[in-house]
């Protein structure tokens, strides 16, 4: 009896982390709509990314496993990593029937950073075999698009890639695109020095957009001769950090972890830097404004969810644990049902409160009940993707954010929820202290 006692009050408190969940049938809305919707060089390594995180973690750069990942494909995660392939197969036979040789970007795009996003997935499935089934050179493309970036591609004279075309203007989005796309051409092609490219462009543009005077938030365009932006699009700011975690995954899963010690170490540091610039502007809705500190823009769950799930991520990757607290009520708040009052405490140290409503699940392709999802499924509030600076609707990008969301939650929850708050992260060691302590008298007068 005192043992199904204590097992029930474990199993309780650990429900309390697992509270307010995607369930499966929402996550299958939103995955559809991100396939309906991306259709841009950066959606669709976006795309890619969300998958391979949420599907096929084996296969993914944030989780557990060995980078290079296996050649031959486990026969349960075939079918996810077929979406991932066919998003590959796609980029690649277009980019074949415009007979263009030599270096080239995977897609043809007026943004010089963008269509590398695409290349991790170009790269996996030449790792794992699929030229031979189809006939592509997926090598050659990973080739082309890499020579592109250091041939074609005008720098700052530190070394720094344009993330335009038509100008050398630097982006923060760009850290997401090319980074880790660097980062893991270095590591299947066993090259040390384009893995150092990964971490050299990363220390570079937070060189260029890195602002001292706003707390360490992000601007989010510099250089070039218009179109710069000064201000700090919380986008731009989850965009860098979730470049640097992806860049961080990739080294420290590789064989060449030990030698990158100190570039690994910078990589936390900054994703975390970030974090702190941020957070500090989280409102008690639980979101971001478009611009995080610019009170006159709305509010944004697109760069909200993708900031939380690099909390997470920095949590599995680096023991950090700052802003889990916060990183929780954010990702109650996003999946708060219809109706739900949301106030969170906006100060990392306070106990996220306690989950008042679970997430409804979704029927057929509709997601119904939920605060942040219009009923087809789309996240909501969130900035355009093609107007930074204007209020959206459908975004593919931002329900690629949310699926990586539920994917780092998912595999921190597995991890074993490390930092889930001060406050509630004590109560077990205090109950299983008191559990200790009474369960030999109670044996006794049990006996």
């Amino acid at each position: 009896m005192v043992l199904f006692f204590v097992a029930g009050l474990l199993l309780a408190l650990y429900g309390q982390v697992r509270a307010q969940n995607l369930a499966s049938a929402q996550i299958s809305v939103i995955s559809e709509r991100l396939a309906q919707g991306a259709m841009h060089s950066w959606e669709y390594g976006a795309r890619a990314e969300a998958l391979l995180e949420l599907n096929a973690p084996t296969y993914s750069v944030v989780s557990f496993n060995a980078v290079p990942p296996p050649h031959s494909i486990p026969s349960n995660i075939t079918s996810a990593l077929g979406e991932v392939f066919t998003i590959a197969h796609n980029i690649v036979v277009a980019r074949s029937l415009s007979n263009i040789t030599g270096p080239q970007p995977l897609i043809a795009d007026t943004s010089a950073g963008d269509p590398a996003s695409s290349g991790v997935s170009v790269l996996l499935a030449n790792w794992t075999g699929q030229g031979a089934l189809d006939g592509l050179d997926y090598a050659g493309a990973a080739q082309d698009q890499l020579h592109y970036l250091f041939q074609n591609v005008s720098k700052t004279k530190d070394g720094a890639f344009s993330h335009r075309v038509d100008q050398l203007q630097l982006w923060s989005d760009s850290v997401y695109m090319v980074p880790p796309f660097l980062a893991y051409y270095g590591v299947l092609t066993q090259n040390q020095t384009i893995l150092g490219e990964a971490y050299t462009q990363i220390r570079l543009y937070r060189k260029y957009l890195r602002d001292t005077a706003a707390g360490n938030l992000w601007k989010h365009i510099q250089l070039g001769q218009t179109g710069i932006d000064d201000g700090h699009w919380s986008t731009g700011n989850a965009w860098a950090a979730a470049g640097m975690i992806r860049v961080l995954g990739t080294i420290q899963r590789s064989p060449f972890a030990n030698s990158f010690k100190s570039q690994q170490n910078d990589l936390a540091h900054w994703v975390h830097e970030i974090h702190g610039a941020m957070y500090s502007h989280i409102n008690s809705n639980g979101l971001f404004y478009n611009y995080a500190d610019n009170n006159t823009t709305f509010y944004d769950a697109s760069s909200t969810a993708l900031l939380a799930s690099t909390v997470y991520r920095l949590s599995l990757l680096a023991n950090i644990h700052t802003y889990i607290p916060l990183a929780e009520q954010v990702r109650k708040a996003l999946l708060a049902s219809a109706g739900t009052i949301v106030s969170i405490a906006t100060t990392s140290t306070m106990p996220a409160p306690s989950t008042t409503s679970t997430a409804l699940a979704g029927t057929g392709t509709t997601v119904s009940g939920l605060l942040h999802f219009t009923p087809e499924g789309w996240l909501t509030p969130v900035v355009n993707p093609y107007s930074y600076g204007a209020q959206g609707s459908d975004s593919p990008e931002a329900q690629a954010f949310i699926l990586e969301l539920q994917a780092a939650w998912r595999d921190w929850v597995a991890d074993g929820a490390q930092g889930a708050n001060s406050a509630r992260e004590a109560r077990p060691h205090v109950l299983m202290i008191g559990v200790i302590l009474v369960l030999p008298w109670l044996m006794m007068v049990i006996t």
